[in-house]
């Protein structure tokens, strides 16, 4: 089975085949994250958006990585928290899922993924956590091509919860 590793930091900074985007429903950046991965990658990032009309909540899309290190963002819109009895855990799980899955496709050994859906989107941190690492523990069971998958947590807090949620999964 591949690695799986929290670490703390920025993952515009990620030499990985891949990083993945914790968009909005746009594609079109935003604050947080995605913000900052539009921004480090330049605007060749947004142009190449634009054609995808958006994505929906769970769905990922893949673009080049232009000006980032990694060769590939694959951008998913979490879900926001609605109390949690909204599909909010099925949401959140497919974001992890289908972003794998595009990763594969392309042939990636190496992703660095984001909390999704834990900063303005409200989602429980703890309870994200536990969703992420099941689901990626799923993921990594059934997978030849990925080597190493690796949550970059923006602050200990959130690099707690999923080492804690992993050795829970």
């Amino acid at each position: 089975m591949a690695e799986f590793e929290v670490i703390q930091g920025d993952i515009t900074q990620s030499d990985v085949d891949a990083i993945v985007n914790a968009a909005n429903t746009t594609l079109l950046g935003g604050g947080g994250v995605d913000g900052a991965i539009h921004r480090a990658a330049g605007p060749e990032l947004f142009a190449a958006c634009v054609p995808f009309n958006g994505c929906p909540t769970g769905e990922a899309r893949i673009t080049p990585g232009f000006r980032l290190p990694a060769q590939w963002v694959i951008h998913t819109p979490g879900p926001v928290w609605r109390g949690g009895d909204h599909h909010e855990a099925a949401d959140l799980a497919s974001c992890y899922r289908e972003s794998l899955r595009l990763a594969m496709t392309k042939g990636c050994h190496t992703v660095d993924f984001p909390s999704i859906s834990t900063g303005v989107y409200g989602y429980p941190l703890a309870e994200a956590a536990a969703v992420a690492t099941r689901t990626i523990a799923s993921v990594l069971t059934q997978s030849e091509t990925l080597t190493r998958v690796r949550l970059v947590a923006f602050d200990p807090d959130t690099a707690t919860a999923y080492r804690t949620a992993w050795e829970q999964a």
